[in-house]
């Protein structure tokens, strides 16, 4: 059988600010790289430009550090207002080592720091200035897609992405972090393979694979390319949440 997906990182795309209107950017961004939306499609963003538009950046200067905030911040090795952020965007501390404070998000993904960055996050007058997730991704992504369907009139699947490390593999990967539209996860079981044997346990993190493949695309530092357009995605669009992805603590191995 034949299939075919297309990725194409959407160009022009402006230095977003507060306010910013997402899907507008998004179908000028398509029309300059001769795209017109259709129904089906997909964008992944870049977590940074969702949290710049609902202004989610922080002045450290403002931030004073607990008590718990400093003691991490001797382990970390960290700057412990940085430290004290990460405390107030985490439900639990998992593991602090020099460098990385691996926590569990109130969103109940477990990540390093927070998912608190400083890498192109515009400060003024020498402010020191650090980037929070989106207060709730999945609601993000629903918001957007909405404004997309009212304005053209197309049923678009989003996918916020950020950088992961993963506790068994080097590297970091693109890894969904809310969706709308798009599935998160592809439950597989039940299905038979190739020689008719039934899938007992094959689960896909379909959002996790866009994610990683967009970031291929999106690059990790001055490309400024935070959003990549998806045509011919394989499975149907339906209500979908990133806590499909999470897997529950009582079967979480590396907890």
């Amino acid at each position: 059988m034949f299939r075919r997906m297309m990725l194409t990182a959407l160009a022009g795309i402006p230095t977003i600010v507060p306010g910013d209107d997402l899907a507008a950017l998004m179908v000028e961004a398509c029309e300059r790289t001769d795209l017109v939306l259709e129904d089906g499609d997909i964008i992944v963003l870049a977590q940074k430009i969702v949290s710049k538009m609902e202004g989610r950046s922080v002045d450290l200067r403002e931030v004073v550090p607990s008590p718990r905030a400093l003691e991490l911040a001797a382990v970390a090795q960290k700057d412990a207002r940085v430290v004290e952020l990460i405390l107030r965007e985490s439900t639990s501390v998992l593991r602090c080592r020099p460098g990385v404070i691996i926590v569990e998000h109130r969103s109940g993904l477990v990540m390093a720091n927070a998912g608190i960055d400083a890498s192109n996050v515009d400060g003024t007058d020498g402010e020191d200035r650090v980037l929070l997730l989106p207060e709730d991704s999945d609601r993000s992504a629903s918001a957007l897609r909405d404004r997309l369907r009212s304005r053209i009139g197309r049923d678009v699947g989003i996918v916020i992405n950020d950088s992961f490390g993963r506790a068994w593999r080097n590297g970091t990967v693109g890894t969904a972090i809310g969706v709308a539209g798009t599935p998160g996860l592809w439950d597989m079981r039940g299905l038979p393979d190739r020689n008719d044997r039934v899938l007992r346990a094959t689960e896909v993190g379909v959002a996790d694979e866009l994610a990683a493949a967009a970031s291929l695309l999106m690059g990790q530092a001055s490309e400024g390319l935070p959003a990549v357009h998806v045509r011919g995605f394989p499975l149907a669009f339906r209500q979908s949440s990133v806590r499909e992805l999470i897997r529950s603590r009582d079967i979480d191995l590396f907890r």
